[in-house]
């Protein structure tokens, strides 16, 4: 069947967070200082609420921060969260600035060759602040952030509806992504065909068609 629409991953499939297995933007918060709790004990109350700030339970990062807070019942002090937003904002902008040359050929090549497409990312409202900024929206027909409809990769409801926001079908299209959060399952359940790009992220395994370079995908369409 003839290819209609190719639906990406955003984070370590269009852009990514890291280089040589370091986080490009050497993030350094001091949670104690800011909010009275550990490094540690903020990673593990933040993972936890991992699939709230997916699906949007939690609107906003001061939300997830003030539910923290609560849980560890510590005061909040509205200056020093503000300024840890902003320094997470400034973060996640950090990966769309440079976007590989290869990944803009083959959207282009998509465009011009009159295949849709479109976007599906599990995220919350900081981490793509910059989206519509970037060099690559002017590509997509449209994007699906999880945390603005209320649901998330891998549930297959996610995939029907990029489908159905773009008038086509499952079987016409593609998912391209990392795999991560189990997408790769989510989308070959939901009737895309599925491959695993890893050009940027090599370290999760499955058994979908692996993709070492955007340009590979041209043969697959």
């Amino acid at each position: 069947m003839k290819t209609k629409a190719v639906f990406f991953d955003l984070f370590e499939t269009l852009i990514t967070e890291f280089s040589n297995g370091k986080r490009i933007s050497n993030r350094k918060y001091d949670y104690l200082e800011s909010l009275g709790i550990t490094t540690e004990d903020f990673k593990e109350e933040w993972s936890s609420r991992q699939q709230k700030r997916m699906i949007g339970i939690f609107s906003n990062y001061f939300e997830v921060i003030k539910d923290i807070l609560e849980n560890r019942q510590l005061k909040s002090n509205n200056e020093a969260v503000q300024i840890l937003y902003q320094e997470r904002i400034k973060e996640k902008i950090i990966p769309f600035l440079h976007i590989r040359s290869d990944i803009l050929e083959l959207l282009e090549y998509l465009r011009k060759n009159n295949i849709k497409i479109g976007l599906i990312s599990n995220c919350t409202e900081e981490e793509v602040r910059y989206w519509k900024e970037s060099e690559l929206a002017q590509y997509f027909d449209d994007f699906i952030f999880s945390y603005e409809v209320g649901i998330a990769k891998p549930d297959i409801r996610i995939y029907q509806l990029a489908c159905e926001r773009i008038s086509v079908s499952s079987h016409e299209s593609i998912f391209i992504g990392d795999g991560g959060s189990n997408e790769l399952d989510g989308a070959f359940n939901a009737g895309l065909r599925t491959y695993h790009a890893i050009w940027f992220n090599t370290f999760i395994e499955s058994n979908y068609k692996k993709l070492e370079l955007p340009g590979e995908l041209i043969k697959e369409l």
